[in-house]
């Protein structure tokens, strides 16, 4: 029975093909846009990644930098830098703020930098200087050309005006780019004094970041302190969760498009065979064997389908970035698997309705004129 329902596809290559075609769309729809949901927040822990103190210390209640926001006074620094196995403390002031660009408008993460500290600054630059002076800026390139300014424009946070000196790589995410200024010129758009955002503590050699992070928060009051790669995680699964429901809503909407393709696409092949099923019935074929026909006509269609999407995931989506920099995408292995597992699903659910249809066919009707 299986070499009929290969012989079934075969015959009508073209449907079979279209129908895997349109399954397929639906695939490449979740995995683009997991792709960009998945890019996206990688991109939004750049800058926690490339800064790579070995501890966090933050605002007590706050685990991560996305959408968030911490106060510190100065003299909690302060103490933290006279402890054992602490080797530098470095400051910085942070806030969520709306950048005017040219006639555009920007979320960025605005960084206000202490005079020196290149270490929390910018890591790649395109053009111009790393290291902001008062009233300057550096801005990430990708914002600059989609605003079309340069080295030398303006921009402004808040009501303040700045002057575009450099030009950085890697900082820019549709969600949030990053824009880096003095530490007094943040201080003053936060009307602040004596506060730092977060602190940047490198530790001696040898010290165990775990065990010197507790010893900070038993030693420092309303504070919290996290480990490099501890709170990289507590970001990335703060900027997951924000769009984990798009995208399980995405794959519902593309799964069920697929599972209507595939359904239709056997009832097809069912109907139009129907009498050849019939007299197979006849001769005492069971309804089994020729129910799992139909579904292997599901697999198959849906198998293609899946294949056609993922050789378009990874020859396409990864040139997109390039023809369109302003977009961060991150094809996953993880999605794939996640999808193939969809996949197979729809294949079981849209061979439902023709596998009931075949278990309920008259034998008798293959001898009806």
């Amino acid at each position: 029975m299986f070499r009929w329902a290969w012989k079934s596809l075969l015959t009508q290559k073209t449907g079979v093909f279209g129908s895997a075609a349109g399954v397929a769309s639906a695939f490449i729809l979740v995995i683009f846009f997991d792709a960009v949901f998945r890019g996206e927040s990688t991109q939004i822990i750049t800058y926690i990644e490339h800064t790579r103190p070995n501890i966090w210390v933050m605002q007590r209640g706050v685990s991560n930098m996305h959408m968030a926001s911490s106060f510190l006074w100065d003299w909690k620094a302060d103490k933290i830098a006279t402890l054992p196995g602490v080797k530098q403390v470095t400051p910085i002031l942070y806030l969520n703020s709306v950048v005017n660009i040219g006639d555009q408008k920007a979320l960025s993460y605005v960084v206000g930098l202490e005079p020196g500290s290149a270490r929390a600054g910018p890591w790649e630059m395109e053009a111009g200087r790393s290291l902001p002076k008062p009233g300057e800026a550096i801005i990430p390139a990708v914002m600059a050309t989609l605003a079309d300014i340069g080295i030398g424009d303006t921009v402004s946070i808040t009501d303040k005006s700045f002057k575009v000196v450099g030009l950085s790589k890697d900082t820019y995410s549709m969600a949030n780019s990053i824009t880096f200024v003095t530490f007094k010129d943040l201080e003053d758009i936060l009307s602040s004094t004596g506060t730092y955002s977060y602190l940047l503590v490198d530790t001696d050699e040898g010290v165990d970041a775990n065990e010197l992070s507790t010893r900070i928060m038993n030693d420092v009051e309303k504070i919290n302190a996290m480990p490099h790669e501890e709170f990289i995680k507590s970001d990335y699964r703060m900027s997951m969760q924000m769009g984990l429901e798009i995208i399980f809503l995405m794959t519902v909407i593309c799964s069920a498009l697929a599972t209507l393709i595939v359904g239709f696409t056997a009832y097809s092949q069912v109907m139009n065979k129907r009498r050849e099923l019939a007299i197979a019935k006849a001769l005492g074929m069971r309804n089994m064997s020729i129910v799992n026909s139909v579904i292997f006509q599901s697999v198959a269609i849906t198998s293609l389908g899946f294949l056609m999407a993922v050789i378009f995931a990874l020859t396409i989506i990864p040139r997109i970035s390039t023809l369109v920099p302003q977009v961060s995408l991150l094809v996953s292995p993880s999605a794939f698997i996640q999808i193939g597992l969809v996949a197979l699903v729809v294949a079981i659910v849209g061979s439902l309705i023709p596998a009931y249809y075949v278990s309920r066919l008259d034998p008798t009707s293959a001898f009806h004129v």
